[in-house]
């Protein structure tokens, strides 16, 4: 019979390696609404996967879709407000 032997060493030493850093984090919050808008729209999606679409299922994927485009185009607008110097737009 073999032992068994622990890979504890070896599994935890790239540990600190896997988590992300602040500037991943800060990154990931800001896109948020982004996401969260994305999310939304995927939602509106899935419901109608298995039935028509009705009237109602239409104006709730547009209304995500223009949600999801209104997010993207405020990041865009932070980001390139945040480029500039002077704090010219």
């Amino acid at each position: 019979m073999n032992p068994i032997v622990t890979v504890q060493e070896a599994v935890t030493a790239f540990a600190e390696f896997m988590e992300p850093t602040n500037a991943e984090l800060d990154a990931i919050e800001q896109e948020m609404p982004v996401i969260l808008a994305d999310v939304e729209l995927l939602d509106a999606h899935i419901t109608t996967l298995d039935r028509i679409p009705t009237e109602l299922d239409n104006r709730r994927i547009r209304r995500a879709r223009r949600r999801a485009l209104a997010a993207r185009v405020a990041l865009l607008n932070r980001t390139a407000a945040a480029s500039l110097p002077g704090g010219a737009a």
